[in-house]
């Protein structure tokens, strides 16, 4: 009985579906938005520079979309997808409060900056090794505020700046705690919000539809009013959520 060989093209064996490349890609582009806002903040062109890394947070969330979304999903992709974060919501929003505000106060503000940097770094090492577990969890809350979220309430002090509300250039300190108590809640074992998790009663879904009416508009006429707003929202679903934790008591 004659067998049949199948010989195979290697052109396809030394070819890779763009698709499968798009996620990394999408990764790749929020590193690079990362990178320019730490060369924005160099120039002192701090709007810019927050502007971009809340893209490069849009850009995370849209890789790991993606990435299920089109079956792409690959340890390679994971460890990329860290790294980037650590440079987007680690290094890059400390360097731009440490030059907004923290010069003055020379070394003492550099080492919150440090805090917060190596915060970041460590909960996305804990994420790495713990990432089957993260899985089965993630559909329900986070452990730890996340790193793109970190980042956004490093920047708080930056967006009231922005906004007009207040300018805290005067009391460096104050905001070198506040970075490091935001380094604290990313390495913490705190609950958090998970979109995943969300549910909205249908009583509420016309609300919802106003209220994002209204972000847009804000998003182009106010923006970092709204972002002081979103920010403010998720301090207040932080604090809501470690003490109704603290009344369950340990499980």
């Amino acid at each position: 009985m004659m067998k049949k060989f199948i010989r195979r093209d290697p052109q396809h064996r030394d070819q890779v579906p763009f698709l499968q490349l798009l996620p990394n890609l999408v990764t790749l582009s929020g590193m690079c938005l990362g990178l320019t806002s730490i060369r924005f903040a160099m120039d002192g062109r701090y709007d810019g520079a927050a502007l971009l890394i809340l893209l490069a947070a849009l850009m995370d969330g849209l890789d790991g979309l993606l990435a299920r979304r089109l079956n792409a999903t690959s340890n390679f992709g994971a460890e990329l997808d860290s790294l980037s974060d650590f440079l987007c919501f680690g290094v890059a929003p400390g360097l731009l409060v440490y030059r907004y505000f923290l010069e003055p106060s020379n070394n003492f503000g550099w080492i919150f900056v440090l805090v917060f940097a190596a915060a970041c770094c460590l909960r996305l090492a804990r994420f790495n090794v713990m990432r089957d577990e993260n899985e089965a969890q993630t559909s329900h809350h986070f452990l730890g505020v996340p790193a793109p979220a970190g980042a956004m309430l490093g920047l708080l002090p930056l967006f009231l700046a922005l906004s007009g509300i207040v300018d805290l250039r005067a009391t460096p300190h104050l905001v070198a705690f506040w970075i490091g108590l935001v380094g604290l809640l990313m390495i913490s074992r705190i609950k958090t919000f998970s979109p995943k998790a969300m549910r909205i009663p249908r009583a509420l879904v016309g609300l919802m539809m106003f209220a994002t009416v209204a972000a847009v508009g804000l998003m182009f006429t106010r923006i970092w009013l709204l972002l002081v707003t979103l920010d403010l929202i998720y301090l207040a679903m932080l604090v809501h959520g470690a003490l109704k934790a603290r009344r369950q008591g340990p499980v």
